[in-house]
């Protein structure tokens, strides 16, 4: 995948997938296509999951653009964006993510997703801002989070739009630990290739076990939550 924004590394039983497009992350069509070429790739190899960002930014959410360019297009997007999440949340391998910095709205779901979030140290943002900027968070958006986030930081995580530094994150949910930022991919690694030792099927089979019931949920009311986000 030379020309794509994400990346495939092997490094013995971990596929290693880095979203880099030289910006803020943003989730674009491009970003999407590629990461599942990568996971498609991942699944051939039976390989666990190291899904990274670039130096700073994991993630700043949707590519605003797409957006501007109406409801069709917006609509589109979203819905793509769900599918991925869903993807990845129910990968039957397991997906270490390796936040290496800003985490951000459609970036946070991707965390959500994951089944470890390691995340960088520093002055970095994470969190569900849809509502500060004037959108309603997708349902998928939400069912993930109430799956993945403490109860204590739910309301002011979804409804009041907070954001949290990473040591907050690893409170709230959105991370399970932190490290030294030029360590955060080495230790996602490290942890991938750990959990790679699982037996399969057991794993992904009681992956899906745990999730069918938010996996369904998303999937039943998906049509009907893009038709309200985006009236088409």
């Amino acid at each position: 995948m030379p020309d794509s924004p994400v990346q495939l590394e092997l490094r013995g039983p971990v596929a290693v997938l880095r979203i880099d497009d030289g910006k803020a992350n943003a989730i674009s069509h491009s970003v999407l296509d590629g990461l599942h070429a990568a996971l498609d790739r991942a699944t051939r190899e039976a390989a666990a999951v190291v899904l990274a960002g670039r130096p700073g930014r994991f993630s700043a959410g949707f590519d605003l653009g797409a957006f501007s360019q109406g409801p069709a297009a917006t609509a589109a997007l979203v819905q793509a964006g769900a599918r991925l999440a869903l993807r990845v949340y129910g990968h039957p391998q397991p997906v270490v993510a390796a936040c290496t910095g800003h985490a951000i709205a459609m970036g946070a779901i991707l965390l959500l997703a994951c089944d470890v979030r390691i995340g960088a140290e520093g002055s970095f943002q994470i969190g569900l801002n849809e509502v500060a900027i004037g959108m309603t968070l997708p349902r998928f958006g939400v069912e993930l989070a109430r799956d993945r986030l403490s109860r204590r930081h739910l309301g002011s995580a979804v409804v009041l739009a907070r954001m949290f530094a990473p040591d907050a994150a690893r409170d709230a949910g959105y991370l399970d630990r932190t490290c030294a930022a030029d360590r955060v991919v080495d230790e996602a690694i490290e942890e991938a290739t750990r959990l790679a030792e699982l037996r399969q099927p057991a794993l992904g089979d009681t992956k899906l076990r745990l999730r069918a019931a938010t996996i369904a949920s998303i999937e039943a009311t998906l049509a009907e939550d893009i038709r309200g986000l985006t009236g088409t």
